[in-house]
């Protein structure tokens, strides 16, 4: 099965998220830099989400240019992490209204786990559909980069109900680990494409 509808599907609902997140930023009233103080708490909401859907598009790009082909159970598995990635608008819009509360920050940590879950389902998934020994299945390994993360979500919200500034601070941190596209993947395909050359 071709992964070319799959792909641009998916570049349509990431769109579709970014854009929803922007139009959840209201204009400030007033033409002072004082003026930009109530929409703090926003604007790194949305900084923070604009960079956490920037890096699951930036990944899942470089998972399907190592991909030959997909299975109709990868086709629902993309959408389940299309779900957990929609609703990042959602959350990002309750952390800017209640500000940087406990519930509305565990909540936000709870889809970034659930975002992470499904798209280390999808990967895995696809690399047992390649096989064991194929360069995708060799490349994720043990993924110890995404079990850290799904560890550290855990940890910012159990923090989120603690101190919800403590559980902000670890999702930035995990935001910052994952700025960088997955370097694993990117050399698998550079060694595909050399030894396709030879």
């Amino acid at each position: 099965m071709g992964k070319n509808r799959l792909e641009a599907f998916s570049d349509g609902v990431i769109a579709i998220i970014l854009t929803i997140m922007v139009l959840e930023l209201e204009v400030p009233h007033g033409a002072s830099l004082a003026a930009l103080e109530p929409a703090l708490p926003t604007l790194f909401g949305y900084a923070l989400s604009f960079v956490y859907v920037g890096i699951y598009w930036n990944n899942h790009h470089h998972l399907f240019q190592a991909v030959r082909g997909i299975s109709g159970a990868v086709l629902w598995l993309n959408l389940h992490l299309l779900f957990w990635l929609s609703l990042l608008p959602f959350v990002t819009a309750w952390m800017g209204e209640a500000g940087v509360s406990t519930v509305p920050v565990a909540a936000y940590g709870v889809v970034l786990f659930m975002c992470a879950v499904a798209y280390a389902i999808l990967e895995h998934r696809l690399a047992s559909l390649h096989g064991a020994n194929a360069g995708l299945a060799r490349a994720i390994g043990g993924d110890r980069k995404g079990w850290l993360s799904l560890l550290l979500y855990g940890c910012g919200i159990g923090l989120g109900f603690v101190h919800a500034a403590l559980g902000l601070a670890v999702y930035v941190i995990v935001a910052m680990v994952w700025f960088i596209p997955d370097r694993r993947i990117e050399r698998s395909i550079a060694q595909a494409a050399e030894g396709a050359g030879q």
